[in-house]
């Protein structure tokens, strides 16, 4: 979900060539339920092999991500870790929506509604434990690397991007340049439709703005993140000018004579002093080709031609020691 900056963030449109020779942090959850959600069959059913495996992840991950290295991109995925208590709340009202989306998924199957039940199957999505664990030894196999982050994915991205090690951060959601991504593309592995691939940079939206980064948390923190609710009424527009004009979060609180139901500081900490791994090592590798064939073909039912003109464009990681490094 993340914070709704859409009203105050203008991104700049850019093409895949910008991106060429660069690393890029891809945000695991955000893009894998991209793959859960998009890679469906007309009805809204999604991928299965012949044990009723889900399967969708695994062919967004294969396909999407071989397209981005034929492109020159090195992608790396970070996956999440122990989410904050914070979170709690915004993870209990996302399951309730999917589980009332399943039933009305199902009620449409059943009525024959077709358009109907993709709509609300699309909002059923779930990332189990075996996806994760899926997607991670696909991944390995492919000789994609990925980092594990002690807890938000996009924070630890975020970080990755600070430090130089990736170029930007590969999500939908704002919230990485809270956590202080320098820069961030949306749209990057959106499957179906044109491309539209839309950069985002940390100091252009600070100083287009005239605020802080810390600023941009507060006014964050107003209209609402996944760690709190934000003021009722309060949205990024309104909040950004209750900042401005009061300077940060505790002074607007103050006039307003309101409390959050979160201290305001314990946000503010979320966002710019996150627990992040530093000890994450990045190395590109030559996919494992019969191990990807064994894995996706024998046991999930995929296409052997397909994966092997998807392997095809990962030949691209095939490359000694010294090569790699020429990446940083």
């Amino acid at each position: 979900m993340g914070v709704k900056f859409k009203d105050i963030v203008n991104p700049k449109p850019m093409e895949f060539k910008g991106l060429k020779g660069k690393v890029v942090a891809l945000d695991a959850a955000n893009v894998i339920y991209q793959f859960l959600s998009s890679i469906r069959q007309a009805d809204g059913t999604p991928l299965m092999d012949h044990n009723q495996n889900i399967t969708s992840h695994f062919s967004g991950i294969l396909y999407r991500t071989s397209s981005l290295v034929e492109k020159g991109i090195k992608p790396v995925y970070v996956f999440d870790g122990v989410s904050s208590y914070l979170k709690k709340g915004t993870q209990a009202k996302r399951r309730e929506v999917k589980e009332e989306s399943e039933k009305r998924w199902k009620r449409a199957l059943d009525a024959g509604n077709v358009e109907e039940a993709r709509k609300y199957a699309v909002r059923s999505s779930r990332m189990s434990s075996g996806v994760i664990e899926g997607s991670k030894k696909l991944l390995n196999l492919m000789g994609i690397p990925y980092v594990q982050a002690k807890s938000e994915g996009e924070a630890q991205a975020s970080y990755m991007v600070q430090k130089g090690d990736a170029w930007c951060v590969g999500s939908q959601d704002y919230d990485c340049i809270l956590f202080g991504a320098t820069r961030m593309v949306k749209n990057l592995t959106v499957t179906g439709g044109r491309v539209n691939l839309e950069l985002i940079e940390l100091e252009e939206v600070l100083q287009r703005l005239q605020v802080t980064r810390e600023q941009l948390v507060d006014v964050a923190i107003l209209a609402g993140t996944d760690f709190n609710n934000g003021v009722k009424g309060i949205g990024a527009k309104k909040g950004l000018k209750l900042v401005k004009e009061h300077e940060n979060i505790f002074n607007v609180l103050k006039h307003m004579k309101i409390e959050l139901e979160v201290d305001p500081s314990l946000l503010r900490d979320m966002f710019l002093k996150h627990d992040v791994s530093t000890d994450y090592k990045l190395k590109w590798k030559k996919p494992d080709k019969d191990g990807v064939i064994d894995f996706l073909c024998a046991e999930h039912d995929f296409s052997e031609d397909r994966v092997l003109s998807a392997l095809e464009k990962l030949k691209k990681l095939d490359m000694d020691q010294s090569s790699l490094e020429k990446w940083f």
